[in-house]
């Protein structure tokens, strides 16, 4: 078998060497010349390779010409510095270098300006300086887009991170979009999750939920108010790093951790029904990651942040609205506009001045203090989300506008209006008209407002099979459905277990337990024919007796 490589051949010549071959021998048992045994039995590492000398190329007369240009970008304004298309067009028009093509040039001065500028003294070498952190001192803090499935369509949401320096723990939240709402709700999450405040900075990038404006080329920042109240509130210490992919370095474990998370956990895509879901899934996904080690660390996260943890300062007693109020007038539609989306409110508030939470995955309606609507926040830009039920009062004047109201729309595409709905109103509407049947539609959709979506269906489902296309037969099947709901949920919590004698017995009807106690009636049926003596007689005419008169 031959030898593999150069140095195994050196290593069988001195072998067979030593065991007496000579060097005509070797050389015609490994097919080697007169100079290769007298070197393997030299030396036993062969000799280097030579380099062989640059090859010669069209560029090389002009070398010296673009060496000259990137030297004078040395001193020249940032903004106006050669190119290597300009210097390839320079070269061209000036000199005459017609047979230079372009990536020949392109490919020298990324070469070559590198080495001007340090040579110059005025470029560094590429190099990263490893850190060490203290534990529960650091921390570092980022947003990362993630695209998901929700509710069946693909959106594009904002992924919060927040990871501890020293353990590498890190914790993340979901949001609809990267305001200032999502930047104090994923402070306040991870803050709860970790049960502490790191005692050191925290870094951060110069996004618009904390910096309002960047001073200069130095770490001054201003601040937005809310931001300083929220920081202050919590004793956090912050750091800004340097604006653009040049400070991207100095936070770059967060960097990197929302990478590796949106790599591991959103491959593939994700569909969830609700961002509250999503955000549970995320939160086990926090937990199951205390179990891994970074790169070549003796120990896992969860084992550093076990020890990293009591070294954090405690949470404030005193929680911080991390919602953004506004005061929103509504429109005659019963809408109300909140970041270019629309929302409703019930119609009664139209012209009215109410007061607006918003959330970084939903917003809350006020009026006078009292929660009139809450939605989901939307995805979109111009888009609106409507809740059938604020339009209800409007609806009962106006009966003609439901069939094509957007309201309607969204709750089929909801599923609060169901095909069982649809097949009622079609009935009430083919019984009463298109008007009344409408109206009935709307008054059994308000009974919505005082018993479960799922017995109002039942009730429907009952009240249709009956024949029954009045509001009032549907609300006493609705009823009909909850007490039956109701007895077998006790049925199924009594079960098979002694009877409890502190329990207070469920309510029951007089009659019937009076009629539980009593014998059976065995008595015959009562009749009235003996009451047709008192009849009174009549001629043979037919006719009565005169009153006082003898038969």
């Amino acid at each position: 078998m031959p030898p593999k490589s150069k140095v195994d051949l050196y290593a069988a010549i001195r072998r067979d060497s030593r065991a007496g071959l000579s060097n005509r021998a070797l050389q015609h048992k490994y097919g080697v010349g007169f100079r290769t045994v007298r070197k393997a039995l030299t030396s036993v590492w062969p000799e280097p390779r030579k380099k062989l000398p640059p090859r010669k190329t069209r560029l090389d007369p002009y070398k010296g010409l673009v060496d000259e240009m990137l030297r004078a970008d040395l001193t020249a304004p940032r903004k106006q510095q050669h190119t290597a298309k300009r210097i390839f067009d320079r070269l061209v028009a000036e000199y005459g270098a017609v047979d230079v093509s372009y990536g020949i040039v392109r490919a020298y001065v990324a070469e070559r300006r590198d080495e001007i500028r340090i040579a110059a003294g005025r470029g560094i070498a590429k190099a990263f300086v490893p850190q060490s952190h203290r534990p529960g001192a650091e921390a570092e803090v980022d947003f990362g887009d993630v695209t998901i499935r929700l509710a069946g369509e693909q959106v594009k949401c904002c992924l919060f991170s927040f990871r501890l320096s020293y353990s590498g723990k890190a914790v993340h939240r979901v949001s609809a979009s990267g305001g200032q709402e999502a930047f104090f709700e994923g402070h306040v999450h991870a803050l709860s999750v970790l049960g502490g405040v790191p005692t050191g900075k925290v870094r951060y990038d110069n996004l618009n939920s904390a910096v309002a404006q960047v001073l200069g080329f130095n770490r001054a920042r201003v601040e937005t108010e809310r931001w300083t109240a929220f920081r202050s509130h919590f004793d956090i210490e912050v750091f800004y790093c340097h604006p653009g992919i040049e400070g991207a370095h100095e936070k770059g474990g967060v960097e990197g951790q929302i990478g590796y998370f949106r790599r591991n956990h959103f491959v593939p895509v994700p569909e969830v029904g609700s961002l509250a879901e999503l955000n549970a899934m995320v939160d086990r996904w926090d937990e199951e990651d205390d179990a891994r080690r970074i790169r070549s660390r003796p120990r896992t996260i969860g084992e550093y942040f076990a020890a990293e943890q009591p070294l954090l300062k405690p949470l404030p007693a005193e929680p911080f609205e991390t919602g953004r109020l506004f005061a929103l007038r509504v429109d005659r539609y019963g809408q109300i506009s909140v970041r270019t989306n629309h929302y409703s409110v019930p119609v009664r508030l139209i012209g009215r001045r109410v007061r607006v939470m918003l959330h970084a995955s939903e917003l809350v309606v006020y009026d006078d203090g009292v929660e009139v609507a809450r939605h989901e926040r939307l995805m979109t830009k111009a888009g609106s989300r409507l809740v059938l039920d604020h339009y209800l009062e409007a609806l009962v004047r106006k009966p003609g506008a439901l069939p094509g109201s957007t309201a309607l729309e969204q709750a089929r595409s909801a599923g609060k209006f169901t095909p069982v709905h649809d097949a009622w109103w079609a009935a009430a509407c083919k019984a009463h008209g298109d008007r009344d049947g409408t109206r009935a539609l709307i008054e059994v959709l308000l009974l919505g407002r005082h018993m479960p979506h799922e017995h109002l269906v039942a009730g429907l489902a009952a009240a249709l099979r009956a024949g029954a296309m009045t509001s009032d037969a549907v609300a006493l099947e609705a009823r009909k459905a909850a007490e039956a709901d109701d007895t077998s949920a006790l049925a199924a919590s009594a079960g098979p277990s002694e009877p409890d004698p502190f329990r207070q017995p469920s309510v029951a009807s007089l009659t019937e337990r009076r009629l539980a106690h009593l014998p059976p009636d065995t008595r015959p049926l009562p009749s009235v024919a003996v009451y047709d003596q008192l009849l009174r007689r009549r001629r043979p005419g037919g006719r009565p007796n005169p009153e006082g008169e003898e038969p």
